[in-house]
């Protein structure tokens, strides 16, 4: 007895995920995918690579090498693994806290962060520019911070979908 097999012409069903859930989860991506950049810059000042600042600067205002290399290489993984906690919340590997402590967790997040970014921004940019930066490492150093000013948005596109997910 043979089984039938199936008829060209009939469609396989397919899973349909709701354009809120798509949303969630390409802005939890490009979350973590903006702290990339700026993480890489630190490793390599951490391994006293030419990022904009010469070997005495590195010596003597950032302690590298010394106890500074462990501060910046610190603070990259501290960075990187918060940037990843929106990617496992609406991948749902992150189960721990309820949908409403995610929620307001998240919208105060963002909110500060947004704060925090733009005031790093307005700092950088019009009271006291780097003055231990070359011209050419300040360009490099606008380039690789800037994807973070899209951090407080994304967290906030990922905390809305998600509270639209849960209906909160």
């Amino acid at each position: 007895m043979t089984t039938p097999a199936p008829h060209p012409t009939r469609p396989t069903p397919t899973p349909t995920t709701p354009d809120h859930l798509r949303t969630a989860r390409r802005a939890a991506h490009l979350l973590a995918l903006c702290t990339v950049p700026s993480g890489l810059w630190r490793l390599a000042m951490a391994a006293q690579l030419p990022v904009g600042y010469s070997a005495e600067v590195l010596r003597d205002v950032y302690a590298i090498p010394g106890w500074g290399v462990a501060y910046v290489v610190g603070l990259t993984v501290l960075q990187e693994c918060a940037a990843l906690l929106p990617l496992l919340l609406v991948t749902g590997r992150l189960r721990r806290p309820g949908p409403r402590t995610a929620v307001r967790a998240g919208r105060i997040l963002a909110a500060l962060l947004s704060l925090f970014c733009l005031s790093q921004a307005v700092l950088f940019f019009f009271v006291t520019p780097d003055g231990h930066l070359s011209p050419s490492g300040h360009t490099l150093f606008l380039l690789v911070y800037a994807p973070l000013l899209a951090t407080g948005p994304l967290l906030w596109l990922t905390t809305r979908a998600y509270a639209r997910q849960h209906r909160l």
